[in-house]
């Protein structure tokens, strides 16, 4: 009787173990060590792979994305980080259809009313987005000035109409850049300039 309860726990233990996970060693003692029965070596672990960083490469090159859909803008703000001046627009559901184009001068036409307004810096990027609105959902700055920035000197909203919202960026200098879309909640569209050469 014994002798089958152990031999169907044998085969329940076998039918639990996974063949991906790595297993421990069994081995026999030596005598000499002083000790009798079997010893149990842990398995090995592997390691964690350390975060690394994800992030493309800066651009000298305009940029495009996101998904089509309405949407509301929720914050817009800039940052200056170590290598790199920020602009960031939130939403309150996924990034829509955008661009982002550079320009040679820091110029930009008004939506609606067709005026131009020039911004502080010597080149410019414009970021637009397609079915977009921030009007009832976005209460902050509409103009950032950032005259300590090495190369993000101005922020200013362009164009909140008939869907399409505009923010034109003035440049201290014409800097490469990484734009990348945010995924997890809230959404956001990213805009990263180089403040250091590679």
């Amino acid at each position: 009787m014994r002798a089958a309860a152990l031999a169907a726990l044998a085969v329940v233990l076998a039918a639990c173990s996974t063949a991906s996970a790595p297993a421990a060693s069994i081995s026999q003692a030596p005598a000499s060590n002083g000790r009798t029965g079997p010893v149990i070596s842990p398995a090995p672990i592997t390691p964690p792979t350390p975060p690394g960083d994800n992030l493309q490469a800066f651009t000298c090159a305009d940029s495009s994305g996101g998904t089509p859909g309405t949407v509301r803008v929720t914050d817009v703000r800039v940052s200056r980080e170590p290598g790199f001046d920020r602009f960031v627009i939130q939403f309150d559901g996924t990034v829509p259809a955008f661009t982002v184009k550079r320009q040679s001068k820091p110029v930009f036409s008004q939506g609606g009313s067709g005026q131009t307004i020039a911004l502080s810096g010597t080149a410019g990027v414009l970021v637009q987005l397609h079915t977009a609105t921030q009007a009832g959902t976005y209460s902050g700055p509409t103009d950032f000035t950032q005259v300590d920035f090495r190369v993000l000197k101005e922020a200013r909203l362009t164009e909140d109409f008939e869907g399409y919202v505009g923010w034109g960026l003035g440049l201290g200098s014409a800097a490469c850049m990484r734009v990348f879309v945010a995924k997890t909640s809230p959404s956001r569209l990213i805009v990263d300039f180089a403040t250091t050469s590679s």
